[in-house]
């Protein structure tokens, strides 16, 4: 079968976006958004996308000059539907590590306004020892100070030549956090006043909240894909239909990169608080709040999880009944927000396993329930039911023994599971349920003096939460109901209650 460069030619337009990342995840998202604004918009503009490390896709994506194919596969209104489209908006990738000259270069490009980034969590991050004359700089941040004192030099300082930054890292605050490392580097490396005052004047760190699952290569798909798009791409990029892009800063920038006026589902605010909320205790929310009970009542995926009866009623009484009354915000967008993320977790094109979403279950508690579990009290003046229970479940996830290489051994059934988390918060576990009397006698009271552990445990959660009068009860009345007769019985008795 012919090559997708054998079939097409690429476009050639304007470099406007540098790009840090030349992942999956990008593709399918940032670039997959540029060339629906090149088509439906004036924008006229491509990515020139950096590899952030030695290794990456840069010879792969430059032998298909650019171009690769998306696949988005989903569930709107009830319906599968899947949209294929072949992406031309990327120029060329760039590997600084053996064509520093040519990534140099891109400082010098008058057209240049946007860079883009996603370089993991880890990636906004200080690394110490690192200078202005390496070619690259390891840390991106360093690579950033770098790049933006070559542009200040090549353009002697000129106002309109600064960069607008959307970084796309999952971390609070990217851009904020991006321009603090930025600043320490010039300031370790005792750049001029007025690059700082360029860079601080010229140049904006906006904040970003990307959201949207990309699968990428469909390995187990790729043969029935290349019949079906009738070329061969080694780059197709597969993901759900569902992208939102909040953009918060400090201008206004929809009109120089005009993705809203392409149709897509990406907002600009001065500010996200509202967005990230929404998706934290909705989205990621609901996941935290069903999976470990979901997963010790025996399924494995997300997707089992909507076809489960019992699962989806539990999922839908939290969601709808507990953490979005314990929001503020417009109840009928929350509630719709809600429904379309039960239609992504109905995706039958995405394998969301359960156990994955286990992992650092603690921390991930603290961030996404217990915020909508406190906020439901202090509104109400009662527990809510199914966050409650959801403390308990999460418990009796961590009930393992035999703590070795960074997991406890958990049983279900018949059968084992890992436990990952934080070393300290592992330890602990396996102490308490080390000392955890399984016999039918004083279970009430034992259960009790668990659940009051784990829920003193103020490095866990930001507060003792033992301090909330009803809390212990109630978390320890479900966590001896697991115990005694089982995660499914429990699950119907919150069902029950009005």
């Amino acid at each position: 079968m012919k090559l997708i460069t054998d079939e097409f030619k690429p476009v050639s337009r304007p470099e406007k976006i540098l790009q840090y990342g030349e992942g999956n995840f990008l593709r399918a998202f940032v670039d997959w958004m540029v060339d629906i604004a090149n088509e439906k918009t004036g924008f006229n503009g491509s990515a020139v996308l950096v590899q952030p490390i030695d290794k990456g896709l840069a010879e792969m994506i430059n032998g298909q000059k650019g171009m690769y194919t998306t696949i988005l596969r989903g569930v709107q209104e009830g319906k599968t539907v899947e949209e294929i489209r072949r992406i031309t908006s990327v120029s060329r990738c760039i590997n600084p590590y053996s064509q520093f000259d040519d990534y140099a270069a891109c400082a010098a490009n008058p057209d240049l306004r946007f860079i883009i980034s996603n370089t993991t969590e880890a990636g906004i991050s200080y690394s110490p020892g690192e200078t202005l004359d390496a070619k690259p700089q390891g840390a991106f941040p360093a690579k950033v100070c770098a790049f933006l004192h070559k542009r200040w030099q090549n353009f002697k300082g000129d106002s309109s030549k600064g960069l607008v930054f959307i970084p796309c890292e999952l971390i609070d605050k990217n851009g904020d956090k991006l321009k603090e490392i930025v600043l320490r580097y010039a300031d370790e490396w005792n750049l001029e006043k007025d690059f700082i005052s360029w860079v601080n004047n010229a140049c904006d760190f906006c904040n970003s909240l990307v959201d949207r699952i990309v699968t990428g290569y469909p390995r187990d798909e790729a043969d029935t894909l290349t019949e079906k798009i009738g070329y061969r791409d080694d780059l197709l990029d597969t993901a759900e239909i569902f992208h939102l892009w909040v953009i918060e800063c400090r201008k206004d920038y929809s009109k120089e990169l005009p993705l809203e006026e392409a149709g897509l589902n990406v907002i600009w605010t001065d500010d996200m608080s509202f967005y990230r909320t929404r998706k934290v205790r909705i989205l990621n929310g609901a996941h935290t709040m069903t999976v470990p009970g979901a997963f010790l009542y025996g399924l494995d995926t997300v997707e089992e999880c909507i076809k489960d009866d019992l699962i989806i009623s539990f999922m839908k009484k939290g969601i709808f009944g507990e953490i979005i009354p314990s929001m503020d915000g417009d109840k009928e967008q929350l509630e719709q927000y809600a429904r379309d993320v039960l239609e992504r977790f109905a995706n039958p094109y995405i394998k969301h396993m359960l156990l994955s979403i286990t992992l650092n279950s603690i921390s991930k508690y603290k961030t996404r329930v217990l915020p909508s579990l406190l906020g439901y009290i202090r509104k109400n003046g009662s527990l809510p039911k199914a966050l409650t229970f959801s403390m308990a479940a999460l418990i009796a996830f961590y009930q393992g023994k035999n703590l070795s290489n960074g997991e406890l051994t958990g049983t279900r059934g018949n059968e084992t599971y890992p436990i990952k988390d934080d070393l300290p918060i592992l330890q602990k576990f396996e102490k308490l349920f080390q000392d955890f009397d399984r016999s039918p006698e004083n279970m009430e009271d034992k259960c009790s003096a668990l659940v009051k552990a784990v829920l003193s445990a103020e490095a866990w959660w930001g507060e003792d939460l033992t301090k909330h009068a009803e809390l212990p009860g109630g978390v320890a009345e479900y966590f001896v109901m697991i115990q005694t007769s089982g995660i499914k019985a429990a699950i119907e008795d919150v069902l029950l209650e009005s």
